[in-house]
């Protein structure tokens, strides 16, 4: 009568813990979302659009990155010649034809007697705040923004009239406005002064003794205004269309192994992975994270979670919550059940921090459920064990 009553409480227990395991409940262990939670969050208020990696979404999230390029970010930056600016030193020089009148001084010399200086140095004098300089006879000039020469026709036409066929020679003495700063993984950072040659972005690295880790693993990111944008040195190297002219106030900054990516779910590791600068795939960012797991993972349920550039994605999908700076939550979905997405997933880039998630597959949360009803009825069994 007693192996009855236990068989009759296991069965109890067994059915209690079966019902509606059609859905599994809230309280199971999980790493995380099931495929089917990632995607049916879809129907929410505020949706996070779920997009099937194709090769036509591969192909359209790199050339997002393509778009990023210096060679485009900075395309409107051409060269003008060398400009001064407010706190630029200069040395003004004017010339006479003789006989001086304005600024020539007479002295006398033993050997050929009386004779006329023809040119006149002014004292060195820095560019005011507004940009202005003086010049006697000349009166307020205004320098910021020119090029020397400018500066110089300027003073020659207010003196015409004036002085007996002036002619004009202007020198920075000393550069305060023309700079690059380049900081980051350099052998020294510095501040780089701008010629009127126009310097690249590579001649301000090269100035400032080079990187000081491997080429491939380096990030540079160039400042100029409000525009920001980062690439691969070594692509920066191999495109001459990269290596863009740099302009007064640029900031260059080298940046070692600056990226990574979170992998999480049914994979081997669950960490955070840096990766080079000139960026992986998702193909590489599965193999780096110990693939998936056998046991556990669902091939159908890999996401790559991210904030995408708008620019990547179709208007339709624009439609939840943008960040700060301007970018859209998105889930991006991999079907490693079909062959084919392996070819896809070698095309398809990872950013940075991205968060790439394999979902465990329904089998997994059976058997995590099975095993907590098995231990529970034996646990039950014994407990009558125990009390009879």
């Amino acid at each position: 009568m007693a192996r009855v009553g236990r068989g009759c409480t296991a069965s109890a227990l067994l059915a209690f813990f079966l019902t509606g395991c059609s859905s599994y409940p809230a309280w199971l262990p999980a790493s995380g979302p099931s495929a089917e939670e990632v995607t049916v969050q879809e129907a929410a208020a505020l949706p996070i659009p779920v997009i099937d990696v194709t090769e036509g979404v591969a192909r359209q999230a790199a050339e997002v990155d393509r778009r990023d390029r210096f060679g485009q970010v900075f395309a409107d930056n051409q060269p003008i010649g060398y400009r001064v600016g407010p706190g630029d030193v200069l040395e003004v020089s004017i010339w006479e034809a003789p006989p001086a009148a304005l600024f020539g001084v007479t002295s006398l010399d033993p050997r050929s007697g009386a004779m006329s200086s023809r040119v006149a140095a002014l004292p060195e004098q820095m560019i005011s705040h507004e940009g202005q300089i003086n010049v006697p006879f000349a009166g307020s000039i205004a320098a910021a923004g020119k090029s020397p020469q400018q500066i110089e026709a300027e003073i020659a036409r207010r003196l015409k009239g004036k002085a007996n066929q002036p002619q004009v020679m202007v020198r920075v003495i000393r550069n305060a406005t023309s700079n690059v700063t380049v900081v980051g993984e350099v052998a020294q950072s510095q501040r780089m002064p701008l010629t009127a040659k126009g310097e690249r972005l590579l001649d301000a690295i090269a100035a400032a003794g080079g990187v000081r880790q491997p080429v491939n693993k380096v990030t540079v990111q160039l400042v100029r205004g409000t525009k920001v944008a980062s690439m691969p040195l070594d692509r920066v190297v191999q495109a001459p269309g990269d290596n863009v002219l740099l302009a007064p106030g640029d900031v260059v900054t080298v940046n070692f192994q600056p990226l990574s990516f979170t992998a999480l779910g049914a994979t081997g590791k669950n960490e955070e992975i840096n990766f080079e600068a000139q960026g992986i795939s998702l193909a590489q960012a599965l193999a780096r994270a110990g693939g998936i797991q056998d046991a556990r993972a669902d091939a159908r349920g890999v996401f790559v979670f991210r904030f995408e550039d708008p620019k990547a994605l179709d208007a339709r999908l624009r439609v939840g919550p943008m960040t700060p700076d301007g970018r859209a939550p998105v889930v991006y979905r991999l079907d490693l059940k079909n062959p084919a997405s392996l070819l896809v997933a070698q095309n398809f880039p990872i950013r940075n921090k991205d968060v790439v998630y394999v979902a465990n597959a329904p089998a997994a949360e059976l058997q995590k459920f099975m095993n907590i009803v098995t231990s529970s009825v034996f646990s039950a069994a014994n407990l009558i064990n125990l009390t009879k």
